[in-house]
């Protein structure tokens, strides 16, 4: 039976200070001083057509993304996490988590933004390495990084991310394991590792840098994915990692399947509807001129009941944790034995542990995501 999963929001400001050669995200190089008030002002008329969706829950997460939303003072932040929590609850122990970059924080420092709100930072560091921030185009230095990451520690958040890629041009083992050490000395309880994939529409698609050989690529994979695990960060995502009792609960709601408003330039939401029973995705108008002109709503989509299982497994799959047969009928109301043979397939292949009540992926399996997604296909 079809049941009212945990709901977050997502909230998008578009705006950086510039793009950056590897970004597919809808974000905008800002020019000129940017139209804060009004698109928070914006942002909330947004959230309150949104409100049907809520169906009498309180707010289980917020992700406040970009873009670069450091970019926004502290104020402008807490008038609208404020302007949310007057239209909807907050659950007792809300996650709110705000994108920062090192090298955007000329508004406020995090103290004030943990003023106004926010309980959790993500911020954008990709690399320590002075050559690897330059072919990224990132604004920040090493030194930016850094100290910015030590005043997280000193500001009271509940838990700070901090992202790293590997696998950039001209990256060794040597360096991607370097990258690593020096965000564990910083001591954020959360990492997101993640591998620089070139994606189209971007600077790098039409002018590809030389990357590492697969080998290459593998083997910074696995070095990096051994040094995390003795250093205490467990794997919990294809490429999140956290210290005991800090995954982001944000995430882990995308990945369960769980429901989530989106509001902003460009946001997605998904949405489970009882009356009538379905699951249904919003998409919001992508350019500022057009958001900020009071048109929000670009299209709203029903997930056709043939394509929720292989919708629930894309997300599903990505955490590293066994699939309870009970959890699948609850998030898409459909009977868990649709997925039988293809996990018995899967099983075969020994991608897929089948037990009683759950699907567990084997080492394998997780590997190997796209071969078992293709027996639901």
């Amino acid at each position: 039976m079809l049941q009212l999963p945990p709901l977050s929001l997502y909230i998008h400001i578009p705006w950086c200070v510039r793009k950056c050669p590897y970004c597919d995200f809808n974000s905008h190089a800002q020019h000129g001083e940017l139209p804060q008030q009004q698109y928070v002002d914006a942002l909330l008329q947004d959230l309150q057509a949104d409100l049907p969706y809520v169906q009498q829950r309180s707010l289980h997460s917020i992700f406040i993304g970009g873009g670069t939303p450091s970019l926004f003072d502290a104020g402008q932040i807490g008038r609208l996490l404020q302007g949310v929590r007057q239209q909807i609850p907050f659950c007792d122990d809300i996650e709110i988590t705000m994108e920062a970059n090192p090298g955007t924080l000329e508004h406020d420092d995090f103290a004030a933004y943990r003023q106004a709100g926010v309980t959790r930072i993500s911020m954008g560091v990709q690399s320590f390495a002075a050559d690897k921030l330059n072919i990224l185009g990132r604004i920040h230095g090493r030194n930016e990084a850094v100290t910015a990451a030590q005043s997280l520690a000193t500001a009271g958040y509940q838990s700070f991310n901090l992202d790293l890629m590997h696998g950039l041009p001209g990256q060794d083992l040597s360096q991607a394991l370097q990258d690593i050490e020096t965000a564990a000395s910083l001591n954020p309880p959360h990492l997101s590792w993640y591998q620089l994939t070139i994606e189209a529409n971007t600077l790098f698609h039409s002018k590809p840098p030389q990357l590492p050989d697969d080998e290459a690529l593998w083997q910074i994979y696995r070095s990096g994915q051994q040094r995390l695990a003795e250093l205490g960060y467990r794997q919990y995502e294809i490429s999140a990692y956290a210290k005991p009792g800090y995954e982001c609960r944000h995430n882990r709601n995308y990945w369960e399947f769980g429901d989530y408003l989106g509001i902003g330039c460009g946001a997605h939401g998904k949405i489970t509807l009882l009356q009538p029973q379905q699951v249904i995705r919003t998409v919001k108008v992508k350019h500022p001129k057009g958001y900020l002109a009071g048109n929000y709503l670009y299209e709203t989509t029903e997930v056709a009941a043939e394509e929720l299982p292989l919708e629930y497994l894309m997300n599903r799959l990505r955490l590293m944790v066994p699939i309870p047969k009970a959890e699948f009928t609850a998030r898409t109301g459909l009977a868990a034995t649709l997925l039988d043979a293809g996990m018995q397939r899967g099983a075969d292949k020994g991608l897929v542990i089948v037990h009683h009540d759950a699907w567990e992926l084997t080492e394998q399996g997780h590997f190997f995501v796209n071969e078992l997604l293709g027996e639901f296909c």
